[in-house]
């Protein structure tokens, strides 16, 4: 069941643990829970002598952990991109509202400078 936090951000909440998950950790549970998964039914049909298994077995096992390991860096620059994004919009947002602010600064003051440059009566 997905819950909606706020506008950007869900969550994966599974009721027979209470867990909560993010969507990324439920990803990389699913990845590894099949990676174990595929490592025991390979064991079971080896048709190979335990040694080769074992070879093959480490080598597979060194496989997941390189793939993992560069799925962890694709998803800290992701990170770090939409952080970067984020703060330039913020950044623009600040900036525009200065401008506006500072425009009806002036405009304020041209308009007691109006008022007090007319004649009195």
């Amino acid at each position: 069941m997905l819950v909606t936090l706020d506008n950007s951000r869900q969550i994966l909440y599974t009721k027979r643990k209470g867990v909560v998950m993010s969507k990324t950790e439920s990803f990389l549970t699913g990845l590894i829970t099949g990676a174990l998964a595929g490592s025991i039914i390979a064991l079971l049909y080896a048709p190979d002598t335990g040694t080769n298994t074992r070879k093959k077995l480490s080598y597979q096992v060194s496989h997941y952990r390189d793939e993992l390991i560069d799925l962890i860096g694709e998803l800290q620059k992701e990170k770090d991109k939409l952080m970067s994004e984020a703060k330039e919009k913020g950044e623009k947002v600040v900036s525009e509202a200065k401008k506006k602010a500072d425009d009806l600064i002036k405009e304020a003051e041209h308009l007691l400078e109006t008022i007090d440059q007319a004649p009195k009566a």
